[in-house]
């Protein structure tokens, strides 16, 4: 299983030829937009910066996007064939493994302005790799539950501030969820969410954890 960043909160998990895409607001080059391999789509909220280029990738390559109710309605709305409904808790089953719903706390708001639903973390367990992508959140004691219950190896945690919790708070987070590999997010896309990934890192190593900050730019 290997994990690319595309940029601000977007990711692609690759599984025995299969691939997943998280929030796609891809902006960057890197990204290969023949694949035909794409299967599931999973958004964590209904903001446009995360919603992305979902709606268009799954009316190419016949993906099925996943999200929260209200937002699982506008994307069919918008002619997507393909759609599975969720709410916190929910989990799915796949053959690569199974995804949670968990809490995340944030506004959501579809890109016409009516209500997205309630956003949302994702814990994802591919292979047995647990995977917590965290959404746009603030700092929340749910987290400590995340730890107790699934123990991620990997969490994807929001650094940039303003519209989520910052860096020092993101290494609070990244204590109370227990993984060991941690992958800054949601940072540096426009100026109100510059953040500092050294800082980050030099806290985290503090933690006696690992940073591992990936550069969109820099992926095949």
């Amino acid at each position: 299983m290997d994990i690319k960043y595309l940029g601000h909160s977007a990711f692609e998990f690759g599984h025995d030829g299969k691939k997943i895409l998280i929030d796609p607001n891809i902006t960057s080059t890197i990204y290969n937009w023949h694949d035909e391999n794409i299967t599931n789509i999973f958004l964590t909220h209904a903001h446009s910066d995360h919603i992305g280029q979902a709606i268009e990738i799954a009316k190419e390559k016949g993906a099925t996007i996943t999200a929260i109710a209200e937002l699982a309605s506008y994307c069919k709305e918008q002619g997507v064939e393909n759609v599975e409904s969720v709410n916190l808790g929910g989990t799915l089953k796949y053959d690569w493994g199974s995804a949670i719903f968990l809490p995340a706390f944030h506004s959501s708001s579809l890109p016409d302005g009516r209500y997205g639903g309630c956003a949302a973390s994702i814990l994802f367990n591919i292979d047995n790799t647990r995977i917590y992508h965290a959404g746009d959140t603030c700092l929340h004691e749910g987290m400590k539950t995340v730890k107790e219950l699934y123990r991620p190896q990997i969490a994807m945690l929001p650094i940039g501030g303003r519209y989520t919790m910052d860096a020092e708070h993101a290494a609070i987070a990244a204590q109370w969820i227990g993984a060991q590999r941690v992958i800054p997010m949601h940072y540096d896309t426009f100026p109100e969410i510059k953040a500092e990934v050294q800082q980050f890192a030099q806290i985290m190593q503090a933690n006696t954890q690992m940073i591992v900050a990936l550069d969109p730019n820099k992926q095949s």
